[in-house]
């Protein structure tokens, strides 16, 4: 009964969607073939049946609902950075939403990377920043002198206004509610005449055709299939705790060899009630048992400056082994990352554990996850 209602309302958002009008957003040929010329790569077949999909529901006058699911390192941020240059050069605005700082930080150095040559404006809201610059981040959405803005869980704050908000983006949508993506596509509502944004919504986690048209039945779904040319699959092996030695050796050995390792803890700290390996011990640990090797720790409740600082240091390769929480778990790209551990593996769900694998295998070299 619980499901057949829920498939009910999802299905009333759908047809209540239909009903809506939304901006048309027509292709940009121009602004496009400037943005591909600058990414030093080709797109695969799975992001241009993606795009092409995306195109259609643009060009249309109802509001777009569409996820796209393509495995971790697939190239959807790509396709969702075309999608947002069809909103700016409509002369709309768009929003990206992830759904941890760590995520949303990697987007903007993404969006930062690809637009600035092209002469477009990024703005950037965190529930971490100063009230003063959020202010002139509002003041700069809601007359719409700036036509991008990538964010967290702020974007949907009571407060922001847009001027014309034609394009949502969420990326991870497993670690948002209905109801939160709906808060964000209100926020377009208010504008022109009760248009809608429409909504592009981005998930790694590989959804089953059953699941898809019960848990997203309010949403059409492409998928990215195979992944850009020179990756390697990434070989995934459980072990018991007794082989700890071997992995800590394995993990020596790999650094010696250049590589670099995440080691990934369930727990910030040491926990009477949960008997599970925590990030700040391992990291001691680790320090002594492999020494000449650089560790380097992350977890959520470490100020926003020092985890920019632990990610800069392992992706530039002053820390070779960078122990963490699942803060990582989304959004992380270091191409010389070649082996994940993760403690407690019983601890974490699927999606979870699939999110963490996907941060290695990013470059050429053969990966492990263990």
């Amino acid at each position: 009964e619980e499901l057949v209602a829920h498939q009910l309302a999802l299905r009333g958002l759908r047809e209540a969607g239909r009903q809506a009008r939304a901006q048309p957003l027509p292709p940009a040929p121009e602004l496009t073939a400037r943005f591909l010329a600058g990414l030093g790569f080709a797109l695969t077949a799975g992001q241009e049946s993606a795009l092409a999909d995306i195109g259609a529901d643009l060009a249309r006058g109802e509001p777009m609902m569409r996820l796209v699911q393509g495995d971790v390192g697939s190239g959807k941020t790509v396709v969702a950075a075309v999608a947002v240059l069809r909103a700016v050069a409509a002369g709309c605005q768009a929003a990206v939403m992830a759904p941890t700082e760590l995520l949303a930080e990697q987007h903007r150095r993404s969006f930062e990377r690809w637009f600035r040559p092209l002469g477009i404006d990024i703005a950037w809201l965190s529930g971490s920043m100063p009230k003063r610059l959020r202010e002139s981040t509002y003041a700069a959405l809601a007359d719409g002198s700036v036509p991008v803005v990538v964010g967290t869980h702020a974007l949907f704050q009571p407060g922001l206004e847009f001027q014309r908000l034609a394009l949502t983006v969420v990326d991870e949508q497993h670690r948002f509610g209905v109801q939160q993506r709906l808060r964000l596509v209100e926020k377009g509502a208010g504008g022109d005449g009760g248009l809608r944004p429409h909504q592009l919504v981005l998930t790694a986690t590989p959804i089953p055709r059953t699941l898809a048209m019960t848990l997203y039945a309010d949403l059409d779904l492409s998928v990215i299939r195979g992944l850009p040319p020179g990756r390697t699959p990434i070989t995934t092996v459980a072990l018991p705790e007794r082989r700890r030695p071997d992995v800590v050796a394995r993990v020596r050995d790999a650094c010696v060899g250049g590589a670099r390792a995440y080691w990934v803890c369930p727990l910030i700290e040491e926990s009477e009630e949960l008997p599970s390996q925590a990030a700040e011990s391992t990291a001691a640990e680790l320090t002594e048992a492999l020494p000449g090797i650089r560790v380097g720790l992350i977890h959520g409740r470490m100020p926003a400056d020092a985890k920019e600082r632990a990610m800069a240091d392992f992706a530039a390769g002053r820390t070779q082994v960078l122990v963490a929480t699942t803060v990582i778990e989304v959004g992380v790209d270091v191409p010389e990352a070649t082996l994940m551990i993760i403690e407690n593996a019983e601890r974490l769900g699927l999606a979870q554990l699939h999110q963490l694998r996907g941060r290695v295998g990013r470059g050429t070299g053969a990966s492990t996850c263990v």
